[in-house]
């Protein structure tokens, strides 16, 4: 208890000097890569999406409080949370999370982080009082929203027993976002209760540096765009890239190999991504495979492979190779195709 007391102490944006050096100190976990993973640069997140009990997709702007409002759903898995959490162990792809949409999905969730200890984050209806038994269960982190929101600002009394109760470092705050309807397009403010309730909070530069302090990462969902594989919100990962103090993931409407590649470039490899329901393992196009593969093959930049362990560098290099001949495969197909006409 408490390894994050006295970071952000107080109310309002008090405890900067404790913020400082935590932002630092997330900053050098980034470069180096964090646990399991051999360098800072961007990485995929994979995510476990609960839905009455069943791993589902669903378009994130369809979720309602009312009873007969079904949200539109993308996907539903035969699979259990927990097979995709031991899948993601033995891809090694840390940092991931589980998201518990309504009630009726803490057994799922559980099974999820008992299959992956210390490998997955874990929210929906977290609080300070039952954080820790997530933690137990084997979440990395915590995540929260709705708890720190109250009347369209953030309470920051109740961030700060959060902090308390188990430390910055265990916290991940979701930072979700939407433009307001006939406002500016330019301007991403922060919703919470599913999405539904728009906050005062807009995501800026200096509001991103001051809840740093009291959390370890930022989770971003593009909500107008999430489940929908539209394409990212580039103006939105352009700012996170810019802006974030510590690690950041965007989640939102990636559809391809080139969206991984566009968030790389426009969040200045900064920016992790997660993709949902675009992969083949949620009922979309996109090969989870390819994707692992796409991750270790640009975990680090070409000519510091070097700086690897032999294992570590092996697993880039074949993953690159493996990449390269599934394109080069997927090009000349596309080349013989055209000339049936």
């Amino acid at each position: 208890r408490g390894r994050g007391r006295g970071r952000g102490r107080g109310r309002g944006w008090r405890g900067e000097r404790g913020g400082r050096r935590h932002i630092a100190a997330a900053e050098r976990h980034r470069r180096a890569g964090g646990r399991g993973a051999p360098a800072g640069r961007m990485r995929f997140r994979p995510c476990i999406d609960l839905h009455a009990g069943c791993v589902k997709q669903i378009v994130g702007s369809t979720l309602s409080d009312a009873a007969d409002a079904a949200p539109t759903t993308n996907f539903a898995s035969d699979r259990g949370a927990g097979e995709f959490a031991r899948q993601y162990a033995r891809d090694g792809l840390r940092g991931g999370h589980v998201i518990m949409l309504g009630g009726g999905n803490e057994d799922a969730a559980a099974d999820a982080l008992r299959a992956f200890p210390g490998g997955m984050q874990v929210g929906g209806g977290v609080n300070a009082a039952n954080a820790r038994k997530y933690l137990d269960l084997g979440a990395s982190h915590v995540i929260v929203t709705s708890y720190v929101f109250r009347d369209g600002a953030i309470d920051f009394e109740r961030l700060q027993e959060l902090v308390d109760a188990i430390g910055a470092d265990r916290i991940v705050l979701d930072l979700s976002c939407r433009t307001k309807a006939g406002g500016d397009p330019d301007r991403y403010f922060v919703v919470t209760d599913r999405w539904q309730k728009y906050t005062d909070f807009e995501v800026t530069e200096d509001n991103l540096k001051r809840l740093a302090a009291f959390c370890a990462e930022f989770l971003v969902h593009g909500v107008d765009v999430e489940g929908m594989r539209v394409g990212v919100m580039e103006d939105l990962v352009r700012k996170l890239g810019a802006w974030s103090p510590i690690p950041v993931t965007y989640a939102g409407g990636a559809r391809s190999l080139e969206d991984l590649e566009l968030v790389r470039y426009l969040g200045n490899d900064r920016v992790d991504l997660t993709v949902g329901s675009a992969l083949d393992i949620f009922g979309g196009d996109l090969s989870y495979d390819s994707v692992v593969k796409w991750h270790y093959a640009n975990c680090v930049p070409p000519g510091k492979e070097a700086d690897l362990g032999p294992a570590e560098r092996a697993r880039v290099l074949a993953a690159r190779a493996a990449l390269h001949a599934e394109l080069a495969a997927q090009a000349a197909d596309a080349a013989f195709r055209a000339t049936l006409g």
